[in-house]
């Protein structure tokens, strides 16, 4: 007997909040373990990422319809509050009634008996309420920000001391709904117009991206890995900043390239695509099961110039002297969130410590950098201290590099001001990730 939609949604949502996993993976596996049809699974990720979306904000609510604070719920019971108040009031499709009746019977489903009557009262006064409230924005920008978008006020402060209050409230406006997806064609077996032509005769709608050559938009694609397309290696999943980052590379065929942080391998691909299949990338990954899928993708794509080496980057000393070197660095991922939405609240993402050790990178690989070659610095967060200052303290601790111009398209629009070198994209403006790419060029 399959599980009911919501009962996979509360599944894939405890999973997230016992073992901190990632939400694209989480869901991808708890909807490959239940055989459902395509309009349940819609269901369950619509209310899946709509819980993990809203969470603060559903959290900020449920203080006022429930008579236990929020910290003294239990996990399972917090979980199902949630899910009934986000149906309460984000999805049209589901009558009142059935919000509360669901949740409680989602309870009993859990063995949650004790628990049904209170969800029951809470969602029942959650139904009658005038809808969802906010707290006062005079009283407080950052928490009323906070609530809005769900995301912690750390990150906002963090943001509008950077960026300033425009940037910061397009940045979280962005982060509502399922971002975007970008594929790479794989010029080394067809070209885009064959691909969108091949897919729509599969009933997949695509189209090229305007900005970024060899890009596509997928929609209603359903699992990736059930087209045929893909199987068959004419694209790779890539979004388009990251398409962006290695078209600025500008590796050319029979270059030696270093993708120093590559798994599982997206750049690698990418930039081998550029070099045409002729040349030398080293793709390094601390983690050998992480590298597996490197040399798997490059198969699947046909490239055989990809050599994957098991290494620490910041340390590793036998990498060869290179044309083009690509440090896309660990990083907090502030620039995912949309994708990830549950990097937002974790404890720690390292906003201290990780400019640190992106740095050592940096500086290590910057040593096979060969004089003329290029060294490009990336990031998927918005944050200056992982991103331009880190590039810019390089610059002024190693004379032997110069800043390096970056040839950004047209189609492109910077959001901030900054050096030629530096490019800061932000999603409401480019339709891309959060990203950074920084460049400089050995003497």
């Amino acid at each position: 007997m399959s599980k009911s939609s919501r009962q996979l949604a509360f599944e894939a949502l405890m999973r997230v909040e016992n073992e901190q996993a990632y939400s694209n993976i989480t869901l991808n596996i708890v909807l490959s373990e239940n055989k459902s049809d395509m309009r349940d699974k819609a269901f369950t990720s619509v209310l899946f990422y709509g819980v993990l979306e809203k969470k603060l904000l559903l959290d900020y609510n449920l203080s006022r319809f429930s008579e236990k604070p929020v910290n003294k719920l239990d996990k399972e019971m917090l979980v199902i509050l949630r899910m009934g108040l986000y149906q309460l009031f984000f999805m049209d499709s589901v009558p009142p009634s059935a919000a509360v009746n669901e949740s409680v019977k989602l309870c009993k489903e859990n063995n949650l008996y004790n628990a049904s009557g209170y969800a029951n009262g809470v969602l029942r006064c959650a139904s009658r309420s005038d809808g969802l409230s906010l707290p006062n924005r005079r009283k407080g920008k950052n928490k009323y920000l906070s609530i809005k978008y769900s995301c912690p006020e750390n990150i906002i402060k963090l943001w509008r001391d950077s960026y300033g209050d425009d940037i910061t409230e397009g940045i979280l406006s962005s982060l509502e709904g399922r971002p975007p997806i970008a594929a790479r064609v794989n010029t080394l077996k067809t070209d885009s117009n064959k691909l969108i032509l091949s897919l729509r005769g599969r009933h997949i709608r695509s189209e090229a991206s305007g900005i970024i050559d060899d890009c596509i938009m997928l929609k209603e694609t359903g699992s990736i890995e059930n087209i045929g397309q893909y199987s068959e290696g004419l694209f790779h999943v890539q979004d388009s900043a990251s398409q962006l980052c290695c078209r600025l590379l500008s590796a050319k065929p029979g270059n030696t390239v270093i993708d120093a942080c590559s798994a599982p391998g997206g750049k690698a691909f990418t930039i081998a695509q550029h070099m045409g299949n002729i040349g030398n990338i080293i793709s390094c990954d601390m983690y050998e099961n992480r590298l597996r899928l490197v040399r798997q993708g490059a198969e699947r794509l046909g490239i055989d110039i990809i050599r994957t080496v098991a290494a620490d980057s910041s340390t590793y000393n036998d990498f060869p002297i290179a044309d083009r070197v690509l440090c896309d660095v660990p990083c907090s991922g502030l620039g995912i969130i949309r994708r990830k939405p549950e990097l937002r609240y974790k404890n720690d993402l390292g906003l201290d410590s990780l400019p640190d050790l992106q740095y050592l990178i940096l500086c290590n690989c910057a040593c096979f950098v060969k004089r003329g070659g290029i060294l490009i610095y990336s990031t998927c967060t918005l944050n200056p201290a992982e991103n331009g200052m880190n590039i810019r303290k390089f610059l002024k601790e190693h004379d032997e590099f110069e800043p390096y111009t970056l040839a950004v398209p047209a189609g492109i629009a910077r959001g901030i001001d900054e050096p030629d070198n530096e490019l800061t994209l932000f999603p409401h403006i480019n339709g891309t990730d959060g990203f950074f790419i920084g460049a400089v060029k050995r003497k």
